[in-house]
């Protein structure tokens, strides 16, 4: 099968988006997503572990079908296509997460109203990558050359991250900060997990409302970097989207399950620019190397890997 032909029937498209918005209802009202709480390490560690397994799920769920429907070739090619593009974005969420302590930091948010904004950020994302990803998958159909702009602009994009690992952002300087601060009207606390009160029969909004907004801004910067580089790996739509997705359903549990933990990881960061940079030459060189799915697996798990234990090892070096 040509890798620019779908696998994805249009039942396939419609059973994903119920089951998407099934989970996002099961978080929201049955999980305690509507009740503001801290999120602690062992829950934390269970929500990953569920959405890993549903993730491997599906994956299994897909080869199984497509084995009986285009035979073994095509479905071990897709398996392993969404397999690499969730390892891909699941790492380069953890850029995501850097940024998303930084914000609450910044507006000193209490633990129990994470939640609930990473929550409703999750819902605008998962909204903002399905419109991303399809406009992407026509550009790069009708426009085969889109994938080199992709290319020099995850290179350009991963030679920056290098060169800025250690600069801390300051968000007194951030533009649409600023803008919202001056035009609308907000409160000078907290009110609990509202994202805005009614005062005088005015609408007024909290400190909450803000850090949504920077969450949802943030996430769509990381999108522009996100969803080019998982062309690298594949042009199928339907696998791009169903990785993609998966990997943002469990950022809000990663977040928690790593934030504690996240200064252990500093180094991280020039892993995940090097995993941009390499994807981007992968998508330069295609027309004249096709970089195989498996190796670009095990290139991307060797640079995060390696990555992470020189992290851990600088830290006890340093501690000690």
């Amino acid at each position: 099968m040509n890798q620019a032909i779908s696998v994805g029937e249009p039942w396939m498209w419609a059973a994903f988006a119920g089951f998407v918005l099934a989970m996002l209802a099961v978080d929201l009202f049955l999980a305690g997503g509507n009740k503001a709480h801290k999120v602690g390490f062992r829950e934390a560690a269970a929500w990953s572990a569920v959405w890993f397994t549903l993730a491997m799920l599906f994956n299994l769920g897909l080869w199984w079908y497509l084995e009986g429907a285009y035979g073994r070739a095509v479905a071990d090619d897709k398996a392993m296509e969404f397999l690499t593009g969730y390892l891909i974005e699941k790492s380069l969420a953890v850029d995501n997460i850097f940024v998303f302590l930084m914000i609450f930091g910044f507006f000193a948010v209490p633990a129990e109203y994470q939640r609930r904004v990473l929550i409703y950020g999750v819902i605008g994302a998962v909204v903002m990558r399905a419109a991303m990803i399809l406009a992407g998958a026509w550009l790069v159909r009708e426009f085969h050359w889109v994938l080199y702009l992709f290319g020099a602009f995850l290179v350009f994009t991963g030679v920056k991250m290098l060169m800025l690992a250690e600069v801390e952002p300051d968000l007194n300087e951030n533009r649409l900060l600023n803008w919202i601060k001056r035009h609308m009207r907000l409160t000078a606390d907290y009110r609990g997990e509202k994202f805005w009160v009614i005062e005088n029969g005015v609408r007024v909004f909290t400190p909450l409302f803000l850090v949504l907004v920077m969450i949802e801004a943030s996430d769509l910067i990381f999108a522009v970097d996100s969803i080019p580089a998982i062309f690298a790996i594949t042009t199928d739509p339907f696998i791009v989207f169903t990785s993609n997705i998966f990997a943002i359903l469990g950022l809000r549990a990663m977040y928690f399950l790593l934030a504690g933990v996240a200064d252990r990881f500093h180094l991280l960061k020039y892993g995940l620019a090097m995993v941009l940079v390499f994807v981007g030459v992968k998508m330069l060189i295609v027309d004249f190397y096709k970089i195989p799915i498996g190796l670009s697996l095990g290139i991307v798990g060797l640079i995060i890997a390696s990555f992470m234990f020189a992290s851990l090892w600088a830290t006890r070096a340093r501690r000690g």
